[in-house]
């Protein structure tokens, strides 16, 4: 991913108001990202931990969704779980739902698309094994290191395309 500065992120949400992408918190260390290990940009709230953000090129322009941990009572996850966008497993929380509304209408109507996603949203720092938990494992594929990164970019675009369905 090239790297992208404050004005083009905040101008690349499709599932929020232009008010509510003026006013969510940035990383503080935009500047600092590993943009050559990027596929998307993605990160957790520090003021608000039921919010996350997710920016990566979709369709020929840079596109931003905001995701909310879904609201309610949560069970307790004691197992290994799966991140559907780059299939490292998580013990308990590692992985989480993340709920995004949809864009235009459907999402003014409070229509929302979930996936479970790394709760640190670090899915391709993990693929490229640039980030390792203790617990979080990947495991031994017969693909290559650029198709599981392809497989990564297909699912979340994917997911973007519910978004946007």
């Amino acid at each position: 991913m090239l790297a992208v500065g404050e004005k083009e992120i905040r101008a690349s949400f499709v599932n929020c108001s232009k008010g509510e992408a003026s006013r969510l918190n940035l990383p503080r260390n935009l500047a600092e990202q590993p943009w050559d290990d990027l596929d998307f940009l993605g990160w957790r709230d520090p003021g608000a931990p039921d919010r996350s953000y997710l920016v990566m090129p979709y369709q020929g322009q840079l596109t931003g969704v905001t995701l909310r941990v879904p609201q309610g009572p949560r069970k307790s996850l004691t197992k290994t779980n799966l991140c559907t966008l780059c299939l490292t497993s998580h013990p308990g929380s590692g992985v989480t739902l993340l709920a995004a509304r949809k864009a235009g209408a459907a999402g003014r109507q409070g229509n929302t698309v979930g996936a479970y996603i790394c709760g640190d949203l670090a899915c391709s720092l993990y693929v490229r094994g640039k980030k390792k938990l203790e617990l979080a494992q990947r495991f031994e594929e017969s693909l290559t290191l650029q198709e599981q990164v392809d497989r990564l970019v297909g699912n979340t675009e994917a997911f973007l395309a519910q978004v946007f369905g």
